[in-house]
């Protein structure tokens, strides 16, 4: 049975997986508990573990819709791929979010791709894309590191356009972390994965190179 640490489980996507990930000996770090700005704590926790799912970030201060950054999101970031280093953990999936990249003015053929280079238009996109350059850094290291540049994962809300394009229903987010958990191998140790359903409005290139085909889409919902 795989051993995976999550951070912030108590979250929309941490209480999804804590409930869906069956068959794994979860170990969740959630404050007041464990406060994984505090290295020392986070180091203690990642001994032993084969997978570790970074969710935490302060929300409240930072998200979407703020003009803020906090930097105790980027510290926590880098105390992941610290602790995952030195304790031997093989795998991290970062929580990263399609915010990292401008799709609102996305008016390109196809679809959005994970491989172009961002441009987000948020102080919060700018500290996702900042934590995945950082996972970059960190592949090069060793580790094998997977950015989930996660969509909505709460219930879509009448009045809100966005929410139909963005939604990951829970069942594709569970199928989602559980390839990843399972992939035999990361090509170059480093991969960035949309993580949204197969929704009829959607403008994210979701293919992925583990074979993960969501299933659900938000017009069906």
């Amino acid at each position: 049975m795989k051993k995976v640490l999550i951070t912030g489980a108590k979250g929309n996507i941490g209480k999804a997986l804590t409930n869906g990930l069956k068959g794994y000996k979860l170990t969740l770090a959630n404050l007041p508990k464990t406060d994984v700005r505090n290295y020392n704590e986070l180091e203690k926790l990642a001994r032993g573990q084969d997978v570790l799912i970074h969710l935490a970030w302060n929300s409240k201060t930072e998200n979407y819709m703020t003009k803020k950054s906090d930097p105790d999101n980027i510290l926590m970031a880098r105390n992941v791929y610290e602790a995952a280093l030195k304790t031997g953990v093989k795998r991290v999936l970062i929580a990263s979010s399609v915010h990292a990249d401008d799709f609102r003015n996305f008016h390109g053929k196809g679809l959005l791709s994970p491989n172009k280079s961002p441009k987000p238009q948020t102080p919060y996109g700018e500290s996702k894309v900042k934590i995945e350059e950082m996972g970059r850094k960190y592949s090069e290291k060793g580790l094998e590191i997977i950015c989930v540049r996660f969509g909505s994962v709460d219930t879509i809300r009448e009045g809100n356009p966005s929410g139909a394009v963005l939604w990951l229903s829970q069942r594709d987010l569970i199928n989602l972390v559980k390839t990843l958990i399972e992939a035999k191998r990361i090509p170059n140790n480093f991969s960035i994965v949309y993580g949204v359903s197969n929704n009829k409005t959607r403008v994210h290139d979701y293919s992925n190179p583990f074979g993960w085909k969501p299933k659900d889409d938000s017009s069906k919902s």
